[in-house]
């Protein structure tokens, strides 16, 4: 005789099966989530339009995807058309004060890309897409110090800026780096100099018959790549013979390109002398020569703004974030700083004009991340760079977190650009703890482009402990 089924069992039975089906759910449900981007905590804070009404000052069930996008980057918008502006950004993880989008190898295990080690593919950049970006506030490391002015900051730093001591100790027999107290001291040695850069340099004058044992050559030597430096000892202590280094580190990546090194003018009358290869361009040697003059005097009433704010000292590392003819950092030259000129990848490669006066720079789009280490430069120049993103349809409020991140506290930015692109700017002031210095209207001037308008930022030097605060 057949049994009457037990109800206890088959209660229990479904019990098993609904708790295996709501424990596979919750896998899901968290492996998915962590699939497409970690956690604030692990990964720095998610993206600004993911953060929510906290950091926006809206409604906290506003449902803010996509708004972001469509509105605040159109810089021709009314005041108060798009409502969320930000009050605040967020501020990454402290072990993110380091922090190199590009090349963060971090993100290469997170997104498990398929690399090609034995071509060092994991050497290159790669940069996150939108919804890994960090899209926070990069800190300065715990303890950071203003730091040490030019040009005593060849031979020391803070200790606190640069928590790497390891190599002091790794590298101790070749005198590259020893921990004093709060600093870090450069002797000047390396791995082909124990006996110092300035006797390596002397010795490379000799080797090839310069005069007093200068390499600079009486001018015909100016740029210099020097290709997997240590600390750039090698770089810093070319200056002083007026040579600028490209330093490359061993994850750079170089290639040989054709020159036509022979026709250059000595140094530094190749500055303002028109480049063998001007003609490649279109340019006329007087189109060259003009925009030389205006650049000249669009620096100096670039320093009249700023005046106020600085000293001799004050600047030493400079970026001109769109640097077409290099006329910018040429106009700096009897100022103690370098320039960084960066072209941009999608427009005329003028790079080797930049390098033909003497200068140095690179190949970049903003609407990716720099590669350079977090609070790098004293000043960035920005001539229509936010005008040109926008045509693009990359993210401006991108660019602004990208230039906090590679600008040092007490910093200054210069934008030049139209009156909406400075509109939209001075909004997320508060936000990136930033303050204006000086606004220009050049409407009157001669020199202007358009309806450009200049605007003076300065950066705050501001701390995180349990909190963010300003320094001041």
């Amino acid at each position: 005789m057949r049994g009457r089924p037990d109800g206890g069992q088959k209660k229990r039975l479904i019990t098993s099966v609904c708790v295996v089906a709501v424990f596979l759910i919750f896998l899901y449900v968290y492996f998915g989530s962590h699939s497409d981007g970690e956690s604030a905590l692990e990964y720095g804070s998610r993206s600004l339009r993911k953060l929510g009404s906290s950091y926006l000052g809206g409604d906290e069930d506003a449902d803010l995807g996509g708004k972001q996008d469509e509105s605040a980057t159109k810089f021709g918008l009314e005041d108060g058309e798009d409502g969320i502006i930000p009050k605040s950004f967020p501020v990454c993880d402290d072990r993110h004060s380091e922090l190199i989008p590009c090349l963060d190898r971090n993100l290469i295990y997170q997104m498990r890309l398929k690399l090609d080690l034995t071509l060092m593919e994991h050497y290159e950049r790669h940069c996150p897409p939108a919804e890994r970006r960090f899209n926070c506030l990069i800190p300065p490391p715990s303890g950071y110090k203003i730091p040490i002015k030019w040009p005593k900051s060849r031979d020391e730093v803070w200790k606190a800026n640069i928590p790497h001591t390891h190599l002091a100790h790794e590298k101790s027999d070749q005198n590259w780096m020893v921990v004093k107290g709060e600093k870090i001291i450069f002797p000047g040695g390396g791995t082909h100099f124990h006996y110092g850069a300035d006797k390596y340099i002397a010795s490379l004058a000799n080797m090839l018959n310069f005069s007093n044992n200068n390499l600079n050559n009486e001018g015909n030597l100016r740029t210099v790549l020097d290709v997997g430096c240590g600390v750039a000892s090698f770089g810093a202590y070319l200056l002083s013979s007026d040579i600028i280094t490209m330093s490359l580190a061993p994850n750079d990546v170089h290639h040989d390109h054709r020159t036509k090194g022979s026709e250059l003018s000595p140094w530094p009358r190749r500055l303002t002398a028109p480049p063998p290869r001007l003609s490649d361009f279109g340019y006329s040697n007087e189109m060259f020569e003009k925009d030389t003059e205006l650049w000249q005097r669009r620096v100096e009433k670039y320093w009249n703004l700023l005046s106020p704010k600085i000293s001799s000292d004050t600047l030493r590392n400079v970026m001109d974030m769109k640097a077409n003819l290099g006329s910018f950092g040429a106009a700096l030259k009897e100022k103690d700083v370098w320039v960084m000129n960066v072209v941009p990848e999608d427009g005329p490669n003028t790079l080797k004009l930049i390098y033909d006066r003497g200068l140095i720079g690179t190949v970049h789009s903003w609407c990716e991340a720099f590669s350079t280490y977090p609070r790098t430069y004293d000043l960035l120049h920005a001539w229509t760079v936010f005008s040109e993103i926008e045509k693009k349809g990359c993210s401006a409020e991108d660019l602004l977190l990208e230039m906090d991140r590679i600008l040092r506290p007490t910093g200054f930015i210069i934008i030049r650009d139209k009156q909406p692109v400075i509109k939209f700017v001075k909004k997320y002031l508060q936000a990136l703890h930033w303050e204006t210095v000086a606004t220009s209207d050049l409407s009157s001037d001669s020199d202007q482009d358009g309806d450009d308008f200049v605007f003076v930022i300065q950066k705050k030097l501001w701390l995180t402990s349990e909190s963010l605060r300003d320094s001041e």
